[in-house]
């Protein structure tokens, strides 16, 4: 059984009800037709036993009342509707769908009602144990649910397990489903097939027993070995915090099953969480590969700056001749790229056809390669050109200036930068990723007000922003002494900007040094190792660096910050705290 599609309820087919209505209605109109015709002749045939016009106009009208409550999304007045219809006819599939739609809005009197009518006209209808097990849990009848879903289950077969989940998932009373679960997945009921074990250890994670998935993971692993059970208890393993076992079980996963793509990419996202990229690289390079093999490992290379493993990767690609789409082509330009064989990486960009997604991309880094190979005019030249070629996508526009404004940057050329953003701006006044680009440069050349005003601003248009929220609450903070009324704005921006994403390395390394700034050092400490440990990048470090040389930690604070020189020697944030600190 594969866990999920064991473990998926089924929607509302409400489009079926819909169209199984219009055929209903269909009928009944032309039985009502069929009454205004004329007498018929004075002795007639037997009269066969039909419903009478009148009672075919009611039906009629109940389910076309039905029908506009369901396309009105009134789904109570429609289960309604139904329900009463299928009083008044004696096919079974009115009532089928009357019990199912009164079951999902969780009306428990009126599928009781539909459920006894749908008995009465097909009591051997597939779907009505299912439903008897709805009904009985929703209604609180726990140990009527249990007896139903036993007997259900105790049939065998995928099918039943699959209808008992549905049920279970659809319950309002989590914990009644979890507890049902519980006594349901015997080893008796579960058999002989690993995929029953896993999948219903999934259905227990959902409701949201832990434990009792960790146990049946547990259990499966112990009777089958499989990779399939392996793999599950990795991914518990680090939904605990348990990285070592998590680790522990996709080595011997991989033992079994190592071809496997989705294997593979979780171990090395798990190696490369952990800081070991080489490592997630080398997990990559066994067995089979495609594209996204070979970009995470160009991706886990480039972020130890690994040369030598980047060069033995361009080689493997190169190597490849299969048909090369355009996003291997473009991969083949990176990695050019990062080994420093700029020409060549050119003449992979140049050959992605002009219709093909990855052609933009292509073209903006062959902008990025002509700045570095020195020809900057040509360059601007080609940029220029892209902007004035965008035909309309204000993404890629918005793109084609923000590169141009950094390469004027990295050239120490902000005043060339602004201008940039300025023209970006005339013409597309509310890009966001605009406004704040601009916002950072010109807090990095000294205009706070102009930043604020940026930062506000996209923080207005998108309230949710956590990068603008961050940004924003930093710079309150850095330019406030304690006492100063801005940082408790500070405060609700950084807090705003965490909820959105709580393990962000710069909003706890903001939120670390708004504490500093407020004089709760033990706070700071706290948040800015955490912060380190996450990215221990030079600005981060030149933060911790400071609040262990104030608590008087000096060899600790020289550790961090000659540590934060390897990263990045010209980072200012750094160089300026260590003078400032030691001189």
């Amino acid at each position: 059984m594969h866990p999920d599609r064991a473990l998926r309820i089924p929607p509302i087919r409400r489009a079926g009800v819909l169209r199984r209505v219009s055929a209903f209605v269909l009928c009944l109109a032309l039985a009502a037709c069929a009454g205004m015709r004329p007498a018929p002749p004075a002795n007639p045939a037997p009269k066969l036993a039909v419903t009478p016009v009148a009672a075919d106009r009611d039906l009629l009208a109940r389910l076309l009342a039905a029908q506009f409550a369901l396309q009105d999304n009134d789904l109570h007045g429609g289960a309604a509707g139904f329900a009463d219809a299928a009083m008044l006819t004696t096919d079974p599939a009115l009532s089928e769908e009357a019990t199912r739609l009164a079951l999902s809005v969780r009306d428990w009197p009126l599928a009781r009602r539909a459920l006894a009518r749908w008995q009465q006209l097909a009591p051997r209808a597939s779907g009505i144990v299912q439903s008897r097990a709805w009904l009985a849990l929703g209604e609180g009848r726990t140990e009527d649910a249990h007896a139903v879903l036993d007997a259900l289950i105790a049939k065998g077969g995928e099918q039943s397990w699959r209808e008992a989940a549905q049920v279970l998932l659809a319950a309002a009373d989590k914990s009644a489903a979890t507890r049902l679960l519980e006594r349901l997945a015997t080893p008796a009921h579960l058999g002989g097939k690993e995929g029953n074990w896993i999948a219903i250890s999934q259905l227990a994670f959902k409701l949201g027993d832990k434990p009792l998935s960790a146990r049946l993971a547990d259990a499966a692993v112990a009777r089958f070995h499989g990779s399939e059970g392996y793999a599950w208890s990795a991914r518990l393993a680090l939904d605990r915090g348990d990285r070592e076992a998590a680790r522990a079980s996709y080595a011997e996963t991989l033992k079994r099953d190592p071809d496997s793509v989705r294997l593979r990419h979780g171990y090395a996202a798990l190696l490369a969480d952990g800081g070991d990229n080489a490592a997630a690289a080398r997990v990559l390079a066994r067995g089979p590969q495609d594209d996204i093999t070979y970009t995470a490992r160009a991706a886990y290379a480039a972020r130890d700056n690994d040369k030598t493993a980047l060069a033995a990767l361009y080689r493997e690609l190169e190597a490849d001749k299969a048909a090369r789409s355009g996003k291997r082509l473009y991969l083949l330009g990176q990695v050019a790229e990062m080994i420093d064989r700029r020409e060549t990486a050119l003449d992979w960009y140049r050959a992605i056809p002009d219709d093909d997604e990855h052609w933009f991309d292509a073209q903006m880094r062959e902008a990025v390669v002509l700045d570095q190979l020195g020809r900057t005019g040509k360059a601007f030249d080609f940029l220029h050109q892209l902007q004035s070629e965008s035909g309309g996508d204000s993404e890629q526009l918005a793109n084609a200036f923000l590169l141009e404004a950094d390469l004027f940057a990295r050239r120490q050329r902000p005043h060339d930068a602004m201008a940039v953003y300025a023209r970006a701006l005339d013409t597309l006044p509310d890009d966001t990723r605009l406004l704040y680009a601009r916002a950072l440069l010109a807090v990095d050349q000294g205009d706070d007000a102009a930043g604020e005003r940026d930062l506000r601003r996209v923080i207005e248009l998108k309230p949710d922003n956590a990068e603008a929220l961050n940004a924003l609450g930093y710079a309150l903070a850095d330019r406030s002494a304690r006492g100063d009324p801005r940082q408790h704005e500070a405060l609700d921006l950084i807090q705003r900007a965490l909820k959105l994403k709580p393990d962000e390395p710069a909003i706890i390394d903001s939120m670390g040094w708004l504490h500093y700034r407020m004089g709760d050092l033990d706070a700071s400490l706290r948040d800015l190792r955490r912060a380190y440990a996450k990215q221990p990048d030079a600005d981060i470090a030149a933060h911790l660096g400071e609040v262990l040389w104030v608590k008087g930690e000096h060899n600790e604070a020289r550790r961090i910050w000659d540590a934060g020189r390897r990263k990045d020697a010209n980072n200012k944030t750094l160089i300026e705290a260590v003078k400032r600190l030691t001189t």
